[in-house]
């Protein structure tokens, strides 16, 4: 049944995917992409692009005077992108606080004003680790706060919540998706380092899905 979901779109190539599930799933969909702060600025404007592409109704909304509030997070802050595997102790230097509890109420709030029943966003179990607002439990959660928040309840949907960066990938290439649109590194640079969490985990899920990452890297 064909109905308007909002989906959080970062660019990045979780999202992307989710994006395409929604729409291969029938929905009317609206694309959010927020302007945080983040240094890796570059997958706004991928996310830019694949909306134009695909003719969908994209919004980016700037909320980095947030970042007035929040800080310590190497992806908004002048602090080092740690380099290594997110099973690392140091990639926790690259969680924004609260940050998908804010990107969630407003995307919320969003799909109330167009009469949308839910919000997709693209968690998944490799994120579990580092980021405690990507765990099935705070999922779950959100979940229950936004039956009763507005007037209809607003559903928050993970499709990729226990699957595998990984296992991502492999869905998204039998959809035939191009994932050179997309952008994961969280350096802010013309091409990809190749060195930080974020860049090592989208190059494992190439390489364990036996193709090649579309990105150049440094």
């Amino acid at each position: 049944m064909t109905q308007k979901v909002v989906v959080i779109y970062s660019g990045g190539m979780d999202s992307y995917t989710v994006l395409h599930k929604a729409i291969q799933a029938g929905h009317e969909v609206y694309a959010l992409s927020f302007n945080y702060g983040q240094r890796h600025v570059k997958e706004l404007i991928c996310a830019e692009q694949v909306c134009r592409e695909l003719g969908i109704n994209h919004k980016i909304v700037d909320i980095s005077a947030i970042n007035q509030l929040i800080g310590g997070s190497s992806l908004t802050s002048d602090i080092d992108v740690p380099e290594g595997h997110y099973a690392a102790d140091n990639m926790k230097s690259t969680v924004v606080p609260n940050r998908n509890m804010i990107l969630l109420s407003l995307a919320v709030g969003y799909a109330d004003s167009l009469g949308a029943r839910a919000v997709y966003y693209g968690a998944h179990s490799g994120d579990h680790f580092i980021y405690p607002d990507c765990r099935p439990e705070f999922v779950q959660k959100m979940n229950d706060v936004c039956q009763i928040a507005n007037y209809e309840p607003v559903d928050i949907v993970s499709p990729y919540l226990a699957q595998t960066k990984i296992e991502i990938l492999r869905d998204g290439l039998a959809m035939g998706l191009d994932y050179s649109k997309t952008w994961t590194c969280y350096n802010g640079r013309d091409k990809a380092c190749g060195k930080c969490g974020s860049c090592q985990e989208r190059l494992e899920a190439f390489q364990l899905n036996q193709t090649t990452d579309p990105l150049s890297y440094e």
